[in-house]
Parts: structure tokens; C-alpha cells; sequence
């Protein structure tokens, strides 16, 4: 989830009980309810959007790695009809294809998986929120109802318990959604940043060079084993 949105819903949760109590004292609490009602639902709209992003990365990860491994065997059976009938530039050209391929495939897979885990996290966020709207929606019932009953009672004392009751209600309608986003994993955003001192572009060379003689290193250990298996 991104940080604007982590933060709305962050906002959603904290300062939603403390803003219609406060409403209660302004003697409006019905249409402050009412806003956060409709709050919870564009950040569940939002969070949707957010998926269906989601969601599209994953499918098009998905279709890379299908065509990547389909590639990857396609080459590989080239290889060893290269390797019957001797070319061996051909052989080893292939072999380079190959790892190159080797390379992509664990990246493309993280993306899945990362894709993946934001969809569990965002599905979740959804159904707290509906949860949460539920409750809310609940709340603004038993308001009305204690405010109907109030207009019944002596003006005074009706007051004061319909502004309680609502204090109650909302305190623990949102102690409620706490625990509910406790159980989904929360809202807070975690992660960490790659860094390192720079190279020099001495020691950058020496890298570079010693990459190469490894991928070459590779690129004959893969020959030397399809031999083998030709």
C-alpha cells in the first residue's frame, strides 16, 4: 500500500472517535458519522484501485515467466542439436541465451511473490474496512434510535445520556477496529533501503572483469555437462 493511502487509513482508525465526540460537544455528531461513513468508503474504493494495479503486475509477471521458461526450453533443445552436430559457436552462443534467461527467472519470480503478499495485505485492509464501515453504520443507528428516545425524555437528562452513549459506542466500535487490523497485519508500513560506499572505478574494472570470467566460467561448465548428456 502506498504511504498516502497507509496514512488515510491510519487516520480512519486514530481520529475517528476523537472527531465525533467532539462533534457530540458541537451538537453535531449525526453528520460528522455520516462523513466518516462515507470516508471508509472511497479509502475502500482507493484500496480496490490500488489492488486492480496490483493484481495486473501479477499477471504480467505471470506471463513473462510462462514465456521465459518456454524460451529457456526451446533454447536448451537447440543446444544439444548444436552440440550433435558440432557447432560448437552455436553451442555456446546458446548457452549464453540461457543464462541470461537463468538470470530474469528469480526476479520475475520475487515480483510474483511480492505481488502476491500485496494482494493478501490489501484484501485484508478491504474487509477491516467493511468491517469497520459495518460498525460505524451501527453506530449511527443506535445515535438516531438514543436521539428519538431522548425526544421523549426531559430535555435535560436526554442530553446527556444520548451524548454519552454515543462516546461509548464509538470508543469501542474503534477499539473494535483496532483489533481487527491487528489481526489482518496492521497498517504500518515497513522496509529498508539498499546502500554501500561507491566503488572506485578502479575496483569497479576489477568487478566488471571478474563477473565476466565467471559468466564465461559458466557458460563452459553448462557446455562441458550437455556434452555429456548428448
Amino acid at each position: 500500500m502506498n504511504e498516502a493511502l497507509a496514512g488515510r487509513v491510519k487516520r480512519l482508525i486514530s481520529g475517528s472517535a476523537n472527531r465525533v465526540v467532539s462533534a457530540v460537544e458541537d451538537l453535531a455528531p449525526e453528520m460528522v458519522m455520516e462523513e466518516a461513513v462515507r470516508e471508509v468508503d472511497r479509502a475502500i474504493d482507493d484500496i480496490r484501485a490500488e489492488l486492480g494495479q496490483v493484481m495486473t503486475r501479477q499477471y504480467h509477471a505471470s506471463q513473462r515467466i510462462a514465456a521465459e521458461n518456454e524460451r529457456h526450453e526451446d533454447l536448451n533443445e537447440k543446444v544439444r542439436v548444436a552440440l550433435k552436430e558440432e557447432r560448437a559457436d552455436l553451442a555456446e552462443s546458446g548457452v549464453e541465451r540461457l543464462l541470461d534467461i537463468e538470470a530474469q527467472i528469480p526476479v520475475l519470480e520475487s515480483v510474483l511473490a511480492e505481488t502476491r503478499e500485496a494482494q493478501a495485505e490489501l484484501e485484508g485492509y478491504i474487509s477491516a474496512l467493511q468491517a469497520r464501515r459495518r460498525e460505524m453504520k451501527q453506530d449511527l443507528k443506535d445515535f438516531r434510535s438514543a436521539r428519538e428516545a431522548a425526544a421523549n425524555a426531559p430535555e435535560v437528562v436526554g442530553a446527556v445520556e444520548t451524548a454519552s452513549g454515543v462516546e461509548r459506542r464509538v470508543e469501542k466500535a474503534s477499539e473494535s477496529f483496532n483489533r481487527i487490523l491487528e489481526r489482518t497485519g496492521g497498517v504500518g508500513l515497513g522496509g529498508s533501503a539498499l546502500g554501500g560506499s561507491a566503488l572506485d572505478r578502479k575496483a569497479a574494472a576489477a568487478t566488471a572483469e571478474l563477473e565476466e570470467l565467471a559468466r564465461k566460467n559458466r557458460v563452459k561448465e553448462r557446455l562441458v555437462s550437455l556434452r555429456e548428456r548428448v
